[in-house]
């Protein structure tokens, strides 16, 4: 029987070793087992979680490569290692999410710089004539963390074009003087990562993402900037002040 914390998996398209695995990060994450923690044995795991043993194996080889545990013959399997942190906070002002992504490396996908204009959604402004597509993946400290689709109106990529070409957009289009942004505005939906958002990630497939549309405007309501983005799911947190 699986413990009243954690339910029997259901169905699901994610392999339940995958998910074990992902149950363990976070127990990790959170400090319920902490650096040089004996985790239990392989069947009292599988009871809890209501699995098979071989799961367990298969969930605590994952994050011994991932350099979280260390299995060690005759004494047990040991907590070795720090999940993740959370470090991408979910920005509310564009001076903040500027300075969020000053500090990547973006890795050019493609470009295709005479590409249609992208599809706008209701209330979302009117399309320029010409725009820029970028397909990016941006990493922190060597490792990736998430995958954007960029849509940038030519008149505006045609003021730095190896800048927008080499740097991450926006602290760049946020630092033009002759850029007006007059309107600004982002959604954030949960999804599952794709077989290429997988790849280019370094994540399970259906494993969680945050996904972000941004939409920048000028004050003729012309976009400037169509951003859509897929972050990491365990690279992200949302904080915000509630009014009493």
């Amino acid at each position: 029987m699986a413990s009243a914390d954690f339910p029997p998996f259901g169905d699901s398209p994610i392999p339940r070793y995958l998910q074990l695995a992902d149950l363990m990060r976070q127990r990790i994450a959170r400090g319920i087992w902490p650096q040089g923690h004996r985790l239990p044995s392989l069947d009292e795991l599988g009871q809890e979680f209501g699995v098979a043993r071989v799961t367990v194996r298969q969930a605590v080889d994952l994050l011994a490569r991932d350099g979280l545990l260390s299995p060690q013959q005759g004494r047990g399997t040991f907590v070795t290692g720090q999940a993740s942190e959370r470090w991408l906070s979910v920005e509310t002002s564009l001076e903040a999410l500027s300075r969020m992504y000053r500090d990547t490396v973006p890795q050019l996908v493609n470009i295709d710089e005479s590409t249609a204009a992208p599809a706008l959604r209701p209330g979302e402004g009117h399309a320029a004539e010409r725009y820029v597509f970028m397909r990016r993946v941006h990493s922190r400290e060597g490792a990736p963390y998430c995958v954007i689709n960029i849509h940038l109106a030519e008149p505006v990529f045609r003021r730095t074009p190896k800048r927008f070409r080499d740097e991450p957009v926006i602290p760049i289009l946020v630092g033009l003087k002759s850029v007006r942004i007059a309107k600004a505005h982002q959604v954030l939906t949960i999804g599952a990562a794709d077989m290429e958002v997988s790849r280019l990630l370094g994540v399970p497939v259906n494993s969680p993402v945050a996904e972000v549309r941004r939409v920048f405007r000028d004050e003729n309501d012309c976009v400037l900037y169509l951003g859509e983005v897929t972050y990491r799911g365990d690279a992200v947190h949302v904080e915000m002040n509630l009014l009493p």
